[in-house]
């Protein structure tokens, strides 16, 4: 199975790829650090009697980033949950290609549209004097505030992308795909 960036053209293609690389070293990175963070927490605490102090707060940002690290490489691969039944009852293939073109249409303006309220949120935070942030540490919010947003735009690409290699199906364009098969060993 090919991926959905290798059927796009090159110039897009390779810098999504090298998002995904970036990607799934935020989930590897924040998944460690979660570990050896309870894992520190659980010494400190109860081998030396002491407290590690605020660990909740960075902890939160580095989770929040790991997590939608995830959302984005989930996006990539399509493998968020879909309860999509009409792909079972559909059968003629002209209803089955407009049921995906309205779902990754729907899709793409949902997830646009959560972008938009997310850049909205942001645009509050920088309003105030100064920005809220945690008690201990004072992280701003907004470090975090600012993950979910790239993290959504890239989810919202990456819909744009499946989109995109749909409507090329959908018209009988080749993909990259389809032209390497056709190549002569």
């Amino acid at each position: 199975m090919t991926r959905i960036t290798d059927e796009l053209p090159r110039v897009i293609g390779v810098p999504m790829n090298w998002a995904m690389v970036l990607m799934k070293f935020l989930v590897v990175f924040s998944g460690a650090m979660m570990a050896l963070t309870f894992g520190l927490v659980v010494v400190v605490r109860y081998g030396f009697g002491g407290d590690l102090f605020a660990y909740e707060e960075w902890l939160l940002a580095i989770s929040i980033v790991g997590f939608f690290a995830g959302a984005v490489l989930a996006s990539e691969r399509k493998l968020h949950i879909n309860a999509d039944i009409l792909e079972v009852v559909f059968k003629s293939p002209r209803l089955i290609w407009w049921r995906g073109f309205a779902v990754l249409l729907i899709e793409l303006l949902v997830t646009l549209f959560i972008v938009y309220a997310c850049y909205a949120s942001l645009a509050d935070d920088f309003s105030f004097p100064r920005l809220r942030a945690t008690p201990a540490l004072r992280i701003p919010f907004v470090s975090w505030r600012i993950a979910i947003m790239i993290a959504f735009g890239f989810m919202a690409m990456f819909s744009a992308a499946y989109l995109y290699v749909h409507i090329r199906q959908g018209l009988g364009l080749p993909l990259k795909s389809d032209r390497q098969e056709d190549a002569p060993s």
